[in-house]
């Protein structure tokens, strides 16, 4: 078991349990997935720990980096994986409400989603990490300051300048396939 000067890994972790679960919760939506995370966040931190320096704010700041890690190499994971459509949906979207069949969209979702992964890849790290803080995990100006360690204003400021970034990447994809933007993100 891995000791850090007179502290073993869990006297440092395990104070920080719950907290780390909350924050997997707000993440996950779900107690179940929720549970699974902080798992696999507290094995990693674990195998992990050998590295560990402490640090002025200790280890709540490092499980928490890794849990951000691991949620986003699981929702990675998920988003790359198949969806099953249900068939009342199915139905739904092959005809009108006269029952007239109706064409398929125009627009080729998968090519969008990659173009959006393009347009998000393509951002400065520090522009990525506050989008998708936001956008993906939905936490707040505040956690994500605390979670990057930089003031609140420069997490509004740069998710203000990504934002301007990403339309600016998406504009010429909208306009070949007709996708309309509203006028507030123009």
């Amino acid at each position: 078991m891995p000791v850090r000067g007179d502290k073993s890994f869990e006297a440092l972790a395990l104070p920080h349990l719950e907290a780390v679960f909350r924050m997997a919760r707000r993440l996950c939506r779900s107690e179940h997935e929720a549970e699974d995370i902080v798992q696999e966040t507290f094995l990693r931190a674990f195998k992990a720990f050998d590295g560990f320096e402490m640090r002025e704010f200790g280890m709540k700041p490092w499980l928490l980096r890794i849990l951000h890690n691991t949620f986003l190499n699981r929702a990675k994971r998920e988003s790359l994986a198949p969806r099953p459509a249900d068939h009342e949906t199915l139905e739904q979207h092959r005809s009108d409400s006269a029952g007239m069949p109706v064409e398929p969209p125009e627009i080729d979702y998968e090519h969008l989603d990659e173009e959006v992964k393009r347009a998000i890849d393509g951002l400065a790290p520090e522009f990525r990490s506050v989008v998708l803080l936001w956008g993906t995990m939905e936490l707040s100006y505040r956690e994500i300051a605390e979670t990057l360690e930089v003031p609140i204003g420069t997490v509004m400021s740069r998710l203000h300048r990504a934002r301007a970034q990403l339309v600016a990447a998406l504009s010429d994809f909208a306009r070949q396939h007709r996708v309309a933007i509203s006028e507030g993100q123009s």
